[in-house]
């Protein structure tokens, strides 16, 4: 079953950092089922704070998701955005 990670960027911290990070993550992604399905688009705020970006990818399984985002790579990339921002990330399964 499909699984998705949703990146919400709260608040930007450090600006380079995060360049930093969005030159590293493509990388990441090599060698994984991974489908960028929304970035940083327009938003309409329905319910909650106004948040400055939302990132959704999907993985054919939560397992897969759980390996890339575990990955030695990424986790060296997330090292910058934890830096650059605050983010809520979450896992969740599809239907």
């Amino acid at each position: 079953m499909s699984a998705y990670i949703t990146f919400i960027r709260e608040k930007t911290l450090d600006q380079k950092e995060l360049e930093i990070y969005w030159q590293l993550v493509k990388d990441t992604m090599e060698g994984h089922p991974i489908k960028i399905l929304a970035a940083y688009g327009e938003q309409v705020i329905i319910e909650g704070p106004e948040v400055e970006g939302v990132v959704i990818v999907e993985f054919p399984t939560i397992e897969d998701a759980k390996k890339w985002y575990h990955s030695e790579a990424y986790q060296n990339a997330a090292q910058h955005r934890h830096k650059g921002s605050i983010y809520t990330g979450v896992i969740v399964q599809g239907v």
